[in-house]
């Protein structure tokens, strides 16, 4: 199908796009454009304006200091995949990048396009929330950052304004992590997608396909304290209420919670 009409914008500086959304009821922003050029192709989205912000050169890049890995949001998937920073600094963000969709999908699709879409069966987002990361974003009343905790509210849904931009995602260097997912084909949505990170006897872990946000397994990261990763797996699934669909029923969304978080945190702790 066709998307209804819309005006376009590229501005060259983050300042001006944020300028463009505060001054248009009805403007979105565009990044990749995998999730929302789909939307208004079916006309599910119609947006009056189009913001691109693929001439902001400042929103791309990774940087590190002594304790944590910089990504700009508009640095695509497979430059994060790539990457020798991050690689080196959080393996577990960069394995998830390269696991993304197909070899098209992640030479387009940006890190913060990713995660300010909120899919919920998206990966980064619950790797950002095991990782315990953050994101920076930018609007009219200036720079604030929003943990990982606190982004996600509900379905494609977070607490980023609607004048604001997210500009750059940090995460803390971390050796010890593992994202895990089920589909059935490579390039698609995972069903269900575990992301554990492990120190020692604590480890953080985060569940993607099994609500409308990614959410944290708190009773898992207790059990896994005291009985390692069997007994993170007999409760992951405790206080979840995963949906059914045409892809997975929830009692098999329940089931693959337990198995990939078991999977997830042997291959962190290695």
């Amino acid at each position: 199908m066709i998307p209804s009409a819309f005006e376009y914008e590229r501005p060259e500086t983050v300042a001006d796009a944020v300028a463009l959304l505060a001054n248009h009821d009805d403007a979105r922003v565009l990044a990749g454009g995998h999730s929302l050029l789909p939307l208004m192709k079916l006309r599910l989205a119609a947006p009056e304006l189009l913001v691109d912000l693929a001439g902001i050169p400042t929103l791309r890049g990774i940087g590190e200091t002594a304790n944590q890995v910089a990504v700009g949001a508009l640095t695509r998937h497979a430059e994060v995949a790539a990457s020798d920073i991050v690689r080196r600094g959080c393996p577990i963000l960069a394995a998830a990048a390269g696991g993304i969709g197909d070899r098209q999908v992640r030479a387009r699709g940006t890190i913060g396009g990713a995660l300010a879409n909120a899919d919920p069966h998206a990966d980064l987002p619950a790797v950002l929330l095991a990782l315990d990361g953050d994101v920076t974003a930018e609007g009219p009343d200036g720079t604030r950052t929003i943990p990982a905790s606190e982004l996600y509210v509900d379905y494609l849904t977070t607490s980023l304004g609607s004048d604001e931009i997210l500009t750059e995602v940090h995460v803390p260097k971390t050796p010890n992590g593992a994202y895990v997912k089920f589909n059935r084909r490579a390039q698609d949505w995972a069903i269900v997608g575990v992301a554990a990170v492990v120190n020692g006897s604590d480890a953080r872990i985060a569940i993607t396909g099994v609500g409308p946000t990614p959410v944290r397994a708190t009773a898992a990261e207790e059990a896994y304290a005291t009985g390692g990763a069997e007994a993170a797996a007999a409760v992951a699934a405790e206080g979840l209420s995963p949906p059914s669909d045409t892809a997975a029923s929830a009692e098999y969304r329940a089931h693959l919670a337990g198995v990939l978080t078991r999977r997830a945190l042997e291959q962190a702790a290695g």
